[in-house]
């Protein structure tokens, strides 16, 4: 299956690490621009950029999303499928109708909980016992697509934000890999999120 990636924190390597190793066609990488860090203010690469150059694949930094440049440079790629993890942007349906298969997600938490860009912390700072990670398939909303599979995870008394974080990223990099495997599957069985038990990270 040939894969367009879009991720940029830690969170979203575990996932592309996993489909290179799957041997999945991964055409390309998508991810956020280069950013100041730091005391010294220095640019960064994104800790998906890092990564995808080791392991030799294309990668794009794009600051638009909804422009026709970016939308013809995904075409050239002709993706089946476009992976999405932690990439910090709102899709525009032109995007998410471009490949066969759509935009797929892999979200910390267990949707509808936690829609938003920071679940894992928000679960662990709310006191929660239990979180998890859900693929979804993406529509126009902020997380609000329907579910293709779900994964729990208990949160122990004493688990930190990043330890849950790490492994939720490894739980979603094998739920992932899982979809791919049966996708057709998974899309015909999809169930959409209660949005009245909807909360916000």
């Amino acid at each position: 299956m040939r894969i367009v990636f879009m991720g940029t924190p830690d969170f979203a390597v575990q996932s592309l690490n996993a489909l290179v190793t799957a041997g999945h066609d991964v055409a390309a990488v998508i991810t956020q621009p280069d950013r100041p860090k730091g005391r010294g203010n220095k640019l960064a690469f994104p800790e998906v950029k890092t990564r995808a150059l080791e392991l030799g694949l294309p990668v794009h930094q794009t600051r638009k999303v909804k422009d026709e440049i970016f939308l013809e440079l995904l075409r050239g790629y002709a993706p089946d499928v476009i992976v999405v993890v932690a990439y910090g942007r709102i899709l525009p349906e032109s995007v998410l109708e471009l490949p066969p298969y759509g935009c797929i997600n892999v979200h910390g938490s267990l949707l509808p909980a936690y829609r938003g860009a920071a679940p894992i912390q928000r679960a662990v700072f709310d006191g929660c016992t239990r979180s998890g990670v859900t693929i979804m398939q993406m529509d126009a909303g902020m997380d609000t697509g329907d579910m293709l599979v779900q994964k729990k995870m208990p949160i122990g008394p004493h688990m930190t934000a990043g330890e849950l974080f790490d492994a939720l990223s490894l739980d979603g990099a094998d739920l992932l890999l899982q979809v791919l495997d049966n996708l057709p599957e998974y899309m015909a069985g999809a169930v959409p999120q209660d949005a009245s038990k909807a909360t916000y990270a």
